[in-house]
């Protein structure tokens, strides 16, 4: 019986970007069922003690950026580490992937987080920005009226019950992983996430 993977991501966070074409890859292997679940990090950090970037120490955000390049080069993926568009209003993003796992299934919605991920971090692109978003979905191959419909009351309704169900399940950053019932904090937790896929039931 395959695994359930509770996906909580946040589509402007640069940890979530290193991480997601390898949970894509190792769930797919795994043939694991992945729950995408975009959630409101403005909602979650002020009950879980985070703090947005700008008001954390300075030292913390140096360490942030030397911890960014270490795992960039790592992992050899290309990563702006200060891009243009940052910090960047993420709901309108978080909205279009549920939009497209509504209507187009997981796969998509996977396809189009990843191109959210790296429009911010590798490609400078201002994801608050309908052009840009209408410009995502058609280099996914989705339809353009995915758009319209990310902003419909459903949506959002969505949107703040995966926000209230990563609450619920004491995630405090992003990306978190969900494996049947047990969190896992991190892209690089993945080896941990991969260890217990693989295990029976």
């Amino acid at each position: 019986m395959a695994r359930t993977v509770d996906y909580f991501l946040a589509p402007q966070s640069p940890w979530t970007y290193l991480g997601h074409e390898r949970f894509v890859r190792m769930a797919r292997d795994a043939r694991a069922q992945v729950r995408v679940r975009p959630m409101d990090l403005g909602k979650i950090f002020p009950i879980s003690g985070g703090l947005p970037l700008a008001k954390r120490p300075p030292q913390r955000q140096a360490y942030r950026l030397l911890e960014l390049r270490r795992f960039s080069e790592s992992l050899g993926l290309p990563l702006t580490l200060q891009p243009k568009f940052f910090p960047v209003a993420a709901d309108p993003a978080a909205r279009l992937i549920i939009a497209v796992d509504q209507s187009d299934g997981t796969d998509a919605a996977l396809r189009v987080a990843g191109a959210v991920l790296a429009a911010v971090w590798v490609q400078e692109r201002d994801i608050a920005s309908t052009d840009v978003l209408g410009r995502l979905l058609a280099e996914c191959g989705l339809p353009d009226a995915r758009l319209a419909q990310s902003n419909e009351p459903g949506v959002q309704q969505l949107y703040d019950a995966h926000t209230q169900a990563a609450i619920e399940a004491n995630i405090f950053g992003a990306p978190s992983y969900v494996v049947d019932g047990e969190l896992f904090w991190g892209q690089d937790r993945l080896e941990f996430v991969q260890r217990k896929l693989s295990t029976d039931h």
